[in-house]
């Protein structure tokens, strides 16, 4: 890996096709912008359709002749999860990368359309179903890649299976870093599921350190506390680094030649919180086999999408 590998080290992307959740704001926005720069036709995924525009709009100011589109995706919402893959597998012929970016942090307990604790539902069951929906074109697009994107908040994570949607118990940010740590088992599992196949595509995660994006402010605006809202500014201005530059980790696993599955990437600065990307290692229980295979059963179950091409 070089050292203080930046946007500008980017490969040339002219010719591949990729979507990124979340792509509206902070670290997808960037991920989208940077993405259409080195020339990818890139899918803006946006629960909201007028965020959404407002995104492309924005970046095609910068670069009008980026090729963007924006697409509708609710990861809260498994039927939109399945229009989204529906209409992108009529339409597209190749998917050569999907960066499932889009995330909520730390919010006030709440349920997806399925009945799903929030957290769980977006970060973690939302992203399983699209990638197992989308995997037919995935993997017929050779040389194609996944990136899931993680948090440093998984070092305090562990799966509760007893209680996964923390109905009898839950803690906001014990939630959120449950979520963060299924990202990585599910890209563990992942992983072991497209070697077994011998796949071309390969599954890597990353994590952007302390990056000032909108999402330490959304659980402090829904539960109208001001002052968590200062407290996180103030947090923001001592710690983060910019929305751009905690993108790139994510941007180097999508890009770089040197990256391999299973790789995890993150900032190479001090706790990696912030600086140049690098590859790390996550905390030992992100590597458990079984936990790994019982996350995936229960997704399963839970989606109802069964990754047919990758079943044991």
């Amino acid at each position: 890996m070089p050292p203080n590998w930046t946007a500008a080290d980017i490969p040339d992307q002219t010719g591949r096709t990729v979507l990124v959740t979340g792509g509206n704001s902070g670290l997808g926005f960037h991920t989208c912008r940077l993405l259409a720069a080195a020339g990818a036709c890139v899918l803006l995924a946006s629960r909201s359709a007028e965020r959404g525009e407002q995104a492309r709009s924005e970046i095609v100011k910068g670069l009008p002749h980026a090729q963007l589109e924006v697409t509708a995706l609710d990861l809260a919402d498994l039927e939109s999860v399945r229009r989204c893959a529906d209409s992108l597998l009529t339409g597209l012929e190749r998917l050569d990368l999907l960066v499932n970016n889009a995330g909520v942090m730390a919010i006030p307990r709440g349920e997806t359309a399925q009945g799903f604790e929030r957290q769980f539902g977006v970060n973690h069951l939302g992203h399983f179903a699209l990638t197992g929906a989308l995997l037919p074109l995935i993997l017929k697009t050779p040389g194609s890649r996944i990136v899931n994107v993680s948090s440093m908040a998984h070092r305090s994570g562990r799966m509760n299976f007893s209680d996964l949607h923390s109905q009898r118990k839950y803690s906001p940010f014990g939630a959120y870093a449950q979520s963060k740590l299924a990202n990585l088992l599910f890209t563990l599992e992942l992983q072991r599921r497209l070697e077994s196949v011998e796949a071309g595509t390969v599954c890597v995660s990353a994590h952007p350190g302390f990056a000032a994006t909108n999402l330490q402010y959304a659980a402090a605006r829904e539960k109208g506390s001001a002052i968590e809202l200062v407290a996180m500014r103030v947090l923001n201005a001592l710690l983060s680094q910019s929305a751009e530059q905690g993108a790139l980790p994510q941007l180097y696993a999508a890009t770089s030649p040197g990256v391999t599955g299973g790789d995890y990437i993150g900032p190479d600065g001090w706790m990696q919180m912030r600086g140049y990307p690098k590859k790390h290692r996550a905390k030992e229980s992100a590597y458990d086999t079984e936990a790994a295979q019982e996350l995936w059963r229960l997704s399963v179950e839970m989606t109802g999408e069964p990754f047919e091409r990758l079943q044991d």
